[in-house]
């Protein structure tokens, strides 16, 4: 079948669909941060140190099958706090000190690492990658009342879980929402998500039923496992499913393959294939299928000109480095730490409430932490690729795919 009949309202290399990743980090333990230059995202920046630090525990991928997401993430955090410290590493005269646990992907050792901060009296703690981890991790932050502002780990359950839990990064439903935006009338439309079986894999299978089966669609999935290297057993099951249209959500290091599966089993060829703009990595991959792929993102590289997005660009630059796909998850998370801590980080209630209902402007547009259930609203884009360079299509405004509102469970 051919993709038309369901990409009608699309042009040919402006279309959408999909999640992209959970995440991970690399960079040295111990790091204090800091930098040259920059603005503050409604912050205060003192020149000199004069109270108690501010102690900060980031918790993330350095290592695993995720890395080579996180050091984008570690990165864009060093930006944005130097951003929103105006290269101080100071706010109100409180030293922001940052260091680094490497979890690997691995829940076990990311709630070890987070009780092990904790017990050394760190009341923030940050960078959650993996969907899985976030979700471990979270219930912590409520029982020990510390801040948690988990970084690009996508899976919806983060929103809303406590009110200690923020994230920095967005979510599986603004992913598929933005793809709900771009598509016409999916009435009786059989589509098939194929994802890895994790916690990021089962948010978006979740999501695409939400949203698109709301629509009228028809819904089914493909799950791998994460560990899975052969790939082309589930290329040919999403084939053989022979859907109208095939929403892929992937993450690490086996994209590449997954992608020369899908092209080499004639699947790109035979349905309409949607997902979500990936690392700079993966574009000759993507320009390789012949703009047979169409791409929602939540980042496009140099896709926004706001101070933010300059002062990122320019700290990585001095680095001989470019923004990536989570860089700005980084970036915000260090706006909203140091916006949250303004005061200190003794008072934990206090930085909740700092956070809560705050807007302000960051690499990707405006931005609103939403009271109710801690949802970051935010832009998101559709994008193509022009070979290897992307651009945006069209940004959409973050009240329309704003996911629903949530209430905290009772305490």
């Amino acid at each position: 079948m051919h993709s038309t009949s369901i990409l009608r309202r699309f042009s040919a290399a402006a279309i959408a669909a999909a999640s992209i990743a959970a995440l991970a980090a690399c960079g040295s333990p111990s790091k204090a941060a800091g930098g040259s230059s920059g603005g503050s995202g409604g912050t205060t920046a003192a020149a000199a140190a004069t109270g108690s630090p501010i102690k900060v525990g980031l918790v993330y991928s350095e290592t695993g099958p995720l890395a080579g997401y996180g050091k984008d993430y570690y990165e864009g955090f060093l930006a944005g706090l130097d951003y929103a410290t105006h290269g101080t590493g100071v706010v109100n005269g409180h030293k922001i000190e940052v260091v680094q646990k490497d979890d690997a992907g691995d829940p076990t050792k990311a709630v070890s690492a987070a009780k092990d901060l904790i017990g050394q009296g760190y009341h923030i703690l940050a960078g959650s990658t993996a969907s899985g981890v976030a979700l471990q991790v979270a219930p912590l932050a409520a029982q020990n009342k510390v801040l948690f502002v988990s970084g690009p780990a996508a899976t919806d359950g983060v929103t809303g879980i406590n009110k200690y839990t923020f994230r920095s990064g967005r979510q599986t439903y603004q992913d598929i929402a933005t793809a709900a935006t771009f598509i016409g009338d999916l009435t009786g439309k059989h589509v098939t998500v194929l994802a890895q079986d994790s916690a990021f894999g089962q948010a978006n299978v979740a999501a695409v039923k939400a949203v698109l089966g709301a629509k009228g669609a028809k819904v089914d999935a493909v799950l791998a496992p994460p560990s899975a290297t052969d790939l082309t057993p589930f290329a040919t099951q999403a084939k053989d499913a022979k859907p109208d249209l095939l929403f892929v959500a992937w993450a690490g290091t086996t994209a590449q393959a997954l992608w020369t599966a899908l092209s080499q089993q004639g699947v790109l060829d035979a349905t309409a294939t949607v997902t979500g703009l990936d690392v700079r990595a993966s574009y000759p991959v993507f320009a390789s299928t012949g703009g047979k792929v169409y791409f929602l993102a939540h980042y496009v590289p140099g896709g926004t000109s706001n101070d933010a997005a300059k002062a990122l660009d320019a700290y990585l630059g001095k680095k001989s480095e470019q923004a990536d796909l989570f860089s700005p998850d980084g970036f915000t998370a260090a706006q909203m730490i140091v916006h949250a801590a303004e005061n200190g980080d003794g008072d934990v209630d206090a930085m909740v409430k700092n956070l809560e209902g705050w807007s302000f402007g960051g690499v990707k547009g405006a931005y609103t932490v939403r009271a109710a259930d801690h949802a970051l609203l935010q832009p998101m884009f559709q994008a193509k690729l022009d070979g290897t360079t992307p651009t945006v299509v069209k940004t959409l405004d973050p009240n329309d795919v704003a996911p629903p509102a949530k209430s905290f469970p009772a305490s």
